[in-house]
């Protein structure tokens, strides 16, 4: 969906914006490279171009102002711990802020991470539309914008055009799918594997709405859980890792579901199906040859638990996401 050789991601940084969310797509698109090409070029923007305070005890100078939207292949909104100067209790945006967004080009890719939503909600671009944002701010969102239909369990939301987030690490989960979507697994993979982060995390926000993430201890389970990762083909069984992980069976499914949150059926099953979506993206293999080395055992399993979780058979995932990255180029 580009409209020049390297896809040009503007970020603008309201009054207030958390520096973490912030500097995401510059991290993630700005790692994005093929043949030692840059794939996106990022610029970042205040309204006004002059020097913004974060939500922290430092503020931060840019090169652009507001205009630099007009000239921007996405647009990503980051959170702001100011938001309700931007955004007032009636749902209004500031005005500033409205006419910059009105002067985005038509086609131009929306992205916002965590209450960045609120924004593009008061700007009327999100009416009738699925919505991620945090968890926290979820219920409020519904409120304020009852035509916007929320989802507070999910990471993020590709809506085509528009795509929302929940909060912090969830703006990384969506970067990266931007990055899969537009030039596949393989560069994904190289990003994630830059930033030390996982490529796609399945699942959703429900887990840490109820409980705060345990920490990882020493002699855990995360080097056996990359082995695994290398072992999909084949059948792994508890007993197995537990031995490579020199623990009992039962200390091993201790730690593995307290670092992982699931167990480890469910970790394998989601493990062979990311493996089963990447071999769709990047190669020509059959349904059948794919199930087989994801070790999902036949192509008529692979077919089924691709359905349950994206909707959609192994060849309409696959025309999806070559035609979206034929498209971007």
């Amino acid at each position: 969906m580009s409209r020049s050789a390297v896809h040009r991601v503007a970020v603008l940084a309201l009054p207030g914006v958390v520096p973490f969310e912030l500097a995401i797509p510059s991290r993630i698109f700005g790692g994005a490279f093929a043949a030692e090409n840059p794939l996106y070029e990022v610029v970042t923007c205040t309204m006004d171009g002059l020097p913004v305070q974060t939500s922290e005890d430092y503020a931060i100078s840019v090169q652009y102002d507001a205009s630099v939207l007009a000239t921007a292949d996405s647009v990503v909104i980051p959170p702001s711990d100011l938001l309700e100067e931007i955004v007032d209790n009636n749902g209004l945006l500031d005005d500033a802020v409205l006419r910059a967004l009105k002067e985005i080009r038509p086609g131009t890719r929306l992205l916002a991470i965590c209450t960045g939503a609120f924004v593009l909600a008061a700007a009327g671009l999100l009416d009738g539309r699925p919505v991620a944002t945090h968890w926290a701010e979820a219920e409020q969102l519904q409120q304020l914008f009852p035509a916007v239909r929320v989802d507070p369990v999910v990471l993020y939301i590709d809506d085509g055009d528009i795509l929302t987030s929940a909060g912090v690490a969830a703006g990384i989960d969506l970067c990266l799918h931007v990055v899969r979507r537009d030039h596949g697994s393989a560069v994904a993979s190289s990003v994630a594997r830059a930033c030390v982060v996982p490529p796609r995390r399945d699942g959703g926000q429900a887990q840490y709405v109820r409980r705060p993430i345990p920490p990882v201890q020493d002699g855990g389970t995360a080097a056996t859980r990359a082995w695994a990762a290398e072992q999909l083909g084949r059948p792994l069984s508890l007993v197995e890792l537990a031995e490579h992980a020199r623990m009992s069976v039962r200390t091993f499914t201790r730690r593995f579901r307290a670092e992982t949150g699931v167990s480890l059926g469910t970790w394998l099953a989601m493990q062979r199906l990311d493996y089963a979506r990447q071999l769709l993206e990047d190669t020509d293999l059959t349904v059948d040859q794919i199930a087989g080395r994801a070790g999902l055992g036949s192509g008529t399993n692979l077919r089924q638990q691709l359905r349950d979780t994206a909707g959609v058979s192994p060849t309409a995932y696959r025309r999806m996401f070559r035609s979206e990255r034929s498209t971007s180029r």
